[in-house]
């Protein structure tokens, strides 16, 4: 049988009192750590390095990045950790034209606002000055003729608000591709339909239509004028049964013949 060893428990004791001074001292350690990162944390928080340094603007079409921050009410020397997200973003609702806003941060010192617009889907000319319309039938300040957006129709003789909200919508639910395409639109009610239109095209026709479902309606406006001799202008009568095509020299043959008759 195999011979146990005996320790002796002075043997034991040394050992005992350096796995404690071990322990012990690693608790001094950690302690230290903590109290240094403490240390640390009240120094930046107190210090310029906790500033907001960098405010990033994206999805601007229309708006300047330089208004959205000064909507934001986001200070200069604004601590990163006490600005609050949900009230940049109501701020920045304020503004007529800003659909969404959604704010984000990232360490150690950028914002991030992310803007949807609400898009200029026409301008509307009052007393000979231009207004942008935007989609949901609001209408914004004058604006300067180099600002104008080419891409999108006049609006012109629209004074009741109930069917230019109405107009904004459908023109809102177009293709851009389409869109471009009207030059001008004429609000040209009538006692029995007062929501009959007139539009101008870029392509020299005229389009009478109405604003019921004008979107659906019009969205195959491309394919018809496809259709069409380019050189043979004249007007289109499009509506939810179909279209119908008149040249304008139609029009003035039959004029005459009834000037001669």
């Amino acid at each position: 049988m195999a011979q146990k060893r005996v320790v002796s428990i002075e043997d034991r004791i040394p050992k005992l009192k350096h796995e404690r001074r071990k322990k012990a001292n690693r608790k001094l350690v950690m302690y230290l750590l903590l109290f240094f990162l403490l240390i640390f944390i009240v120094i930046y928080l107190q210090s310029p390095l906790s500033y907001v340094r960098h405010i990033d603007v994206t999805g601007l079409q229309w708006l300047a990045e330089e208004d959205i921050i000064e909507q934001s009410e986001i200070e200069t020397d604004a601590n990163f950790w006490s600005v609050k997200s949900s009230r940049i973003e109501e701020n920045i609702r304020n503004n007529p034209q800003v659909k969404e806003v959604n704010v984000s941060k990232s360490f150690p010192s950028t914002i991030h606002i992310d803007v949807s617009e609400l898009s200029h889907v026409a301008y509307i000319s009052v007393e000979g000055v231009l207004h942008p319309l935007l989609e949901n039938g609001d209408m914004l300040q004058e604006v300067d003729w180099s600002d104008i957006n080419g891409e999108v129709p006049i609006i012109t003789d629209f004074d009741n608000d109930a069917y230019l909200k109405e107009l904004s919508e459908e023109l809102a639910q177009l293709s851009g591709y389409v869109t471009a395409l009207i030059s001008e639109v004429q609000w040209t009610p009538t006692e029995s339909n007062p929501y009959t239109i007139k539009l101008y095209m870029t392509d020299g026709n005229v389009v009478e239509s109405t604003l019921r479902n004008f979107a659906e309606i019009f969205d195959t406006y491309p394919s018809i004028a496809g259709q069409l001799d380019p050189d043979n202008e004249g007007v289109i009568k499009m509506d939810e049964g179909g279209a119908v095509f008149t040249p304008y020299d139609t029009g003035e043959e039959e004029e005459a013949e009834e000037n001669e008759t």
